[in-house]
């Protein structure tokens, strides 16, 4: 089973509490990088922890958890090698890590009711990624990353 790291900011502590007690009640190994309360921090240094841990722990998926998954998603996304998706529903889960290798999901606790959230997580952590024809789409993201991030 697949290493699951997990972040959030204060807007979203309670639902990451929330998931990862249903992970670890369902056998995954979780690593919480925090925030630890809902004292106001900033999501970029959650995003970024999380992205390094995702990446140096292969076979990893991240969940980040902020007030609508947006700005966490669009940090994580800055650091080469992550896939970052917003995903609102159990179609775009799915079609994330199987159309675009995402390895990581990024969730709004403003956006979405705990339950909804929780299918949401498991849509994403049982999906992989088909490859044929989309792992020349993923390809040409790669490239994109070496040609601009230097």
């Amino acid at each position: 089973m697949v290493q699951v790291v997990i972040g959030s900011d204060h807007a979203g502590y309670e639902l990451k509490e929330q998931l990862k007690e249903r992970l670890l009640d369902c056998g995954y190994a979780v690593r919480d990088i925090g925030t630890v309360s809902i004292e106001p921090v900033d999501y970029p240094d959650i995003a970024v922890e999380v992205a390094r841990e995702v990446l140096n722990n292969e076979p990893a998926l991240g969940i980040l958890v902020c007030g609508t998954g947006i700005g966490m998603a669009i940090t994580a996304n800055k650091i080469p090698g992550i896939r970052a998706a917003v995903c609102n529903d159990t179609f775009a889960a799915r079609a994330a890590r199987e159309h675009n290798d995402a390895n990581i999901l990024a969730i709004g606790a403003r956006i979405l009711e705990t339950e909804s959230a929780w299918d949401i997580v498991k849509a994403f952590l049982s999906a992989s990624f088909q490859g044929g024809r989309h792992a020349r789409r993923v390809d040409k993201i790669r490239a994109l990353e070496s040609r601009y991030f230097k």
